[in-house]
């Protein structure tokens, strides 16, 4: 295989590097910052010297520097060679991106870590989506990456995290909030102790009666929320998250609930029990 650029070398790129060159990968780097650079990775003072005569280019930078790394990179890239963005950006980005690699007859890549890279690298599980989405994920689960194709679609994997991320990032949101709260109450051992249980025991059926739940209950919970809002407020904690909820209970009073898509199997399930 001919060498990989690596555009960043930061925690992600220079964890996925080293990973790269032990999978027996000649690995091209180039960061502007003073980051030390992996054993192994040959680094270069230019995008240019990274890019000339590779098949990959992967780019770990963030998605305020998308443009400008893809822009470094187009006037030295082969044609037909593959560049791979990893930034964490909206699909309209990704769009952007695949739009101006296009113009120069190069495959484009929107990646998405659905992982922590630390403790993982490499095998951190990703989707991808592109033009050049299956010739990448076919040469990078050769060397042990966990990653899935979901066709030339650019945008489509970044939409997937970015979804996703509306939850995960919500919830350490919400716990963040309410340990607040509970420090100022002397109750943190207790919500945590509480609340960990909770996760540990949750299954499909807990998130399904969460939300199902909602709508016949929003009068209630919309007070028990307010309640909630002003206990934060008395104990000198900013409830942001916690009027959020305030606001989404209303909303679902107006609008009802989205589609839930188990939810006919889970009421069979419920039934049958």
């Amino acid at each position: 295989m001919t060498p990989i650029g690596v555009f960043g070398l930061g925690e992600a790129g220079s964890l996925i590097a080293s990973d790269l060159v032990r999978a027996g990968v000649s690995v091209r780097a180039y960061d502007p910052a003073d980051v030390p650079t992996p054993d192994g990775v040959i680094r270069y003072d230019t995008p240019a010297q990274v890019v000339e005569g590779v098949t990959f280019v992967i780019a770990l930078t963030a998605a305020a520097d998308a443009i400008s790394a893809l822009d470094q990179a187009l006037d030295h890239m082969p044609v037909n060679a593959i560049y791979a963005d990893f930034s964490t950006a909206p699909s309209s980005l990704k769009i952007e991106l695949a739009n101006k690699a296009a113009s120069r007859r190069i495959a484009f890549v929107d990646v998405a870590l659905l992982a922590v890279v630390p403790g993982n690298g490499l095998r951190t599980q990703a989707l991808a989506a592109g033009s050049g989405a299956d010739r990448f994920v076919n040469a990078l689960a050769a060397m042990g990456m966990p990653i899935e194709s979901l066709g030339v679609k650019a945008g489509e994997a970044a939409t997937r995290k970015l979804l996703r991320s509306v939850f995960m990032k919500g919830l350490a949101g919400v716990m963040i909030e309410a340990l607040e709260a509970a420090e100022r109450a002397d109750l943190s051992e207790w919500l945590w102790d509480n609340v960990s249980s909770e996760i540990a025991m949750a299954d499909e059926s807990l998130l399904y009666r969460l939300v199902s739940g909602t709508q016949p209950h929003a009068k209630r919970r919309l007070h028990e929320m307010e309640a909630s809002a002003q206990l934060l407020r008395d104990l000198g904690v900013d409830p942001v998250m916690t009027e959020g909820t305030v606001k989404n209970l209303r909303r679902v009073m107006e609008q009802g609930l989205p589609a839930i898509p188990a939810s006919r199997s889970l009421e069979t399930k419920e039934m049958e029990s």
